[in-house]
């Protein structure tokens, strides 16, 4: 019985768009109309700004350096894979160390979701520290440069991504500069990354 309903529902939700499509299209064209469709929409910054940040989506490789620690700097490179889901509005960004399967319970490997939230463009990092930090960034004046300052976080702020910078140098080519705070302390990685795929 409830698959019967489920059907008549879907059925009926089908009927009533294809008959809105028709009413539309038996609508007269006016002048007014005819600008409206003609004109680009108006696009806010915060929509500028994930328009950049989605032109990122692929698979990326290349070196780390951390200066305040130094042994993480110049190993294994690190892969990134971005992509555009949710109809186009959002960005998933995942990070492991190259060569790594994906096994969480092993490898650290952090996601991070990219959205527009409103009138801000709204990064959420779900953090191997097991918090939550939400950014909101900005789009340089060049369009090159989208950066995110810390707005909140859930969980233990003793350790936690705290600002995070994307650079767009070609179509192949980007920077990644994060910041993690430890106790207070600011640690800095750079990821200078290739477009791999």
């Amino acid at each position: 019985m409830k698959s019967l309903r489920l059907t008549l529902a879907v059925v009926l939700i089908t009927l009533s768009t294809v008959a809105l499509a028709q009413s539309d299209a038996q609508k007269p064209v006016t002048q007014s109309d005819a600008h409206i469709s003609a004109a680009a929409p108006v696009l806010s910054e915060a929509q500028k700004s994930f328009t950049t940040i989605k032109s990122l989506a692929g698979e990326w490789e290349g070196p780390v350096t951390v200066p305040e620690m130094p042994e993480m700097s110049g190993g294994k490179p690190l892969h990134v894979s971005m992509r555009v889901t949710s109809r186009g509005n959002a960005l998933v960004h995942e990070l492991q160390e190259a060569g790594t399967p994906l096994d969480a319970t092993k490898y650290d490997h952090p996601v991070t979701m990219l959205y527009v939230d409103g009138d801000q463009l709204t990064l959420v990092h779900y953090c191997d520290a097991g918090n939550r930090p939400r950014m909101t960034g900005k789009m340089s004046a060049d369009g090159k440069v989208v950066e995110f300052e810390l707005k909140d976080i859930s969980g233990s702020a003793e350790m936690h991504m705290h600002h995070s910078v994307f650079t767009l140098i070609d179509a192949n080519h980007h920077t990644e500069d994060w910041t993690f705070m430890m106790n207070d302390k600011p640690i800095h990685a750079h990821f200078d990354l290739q477009r791999s795929k």
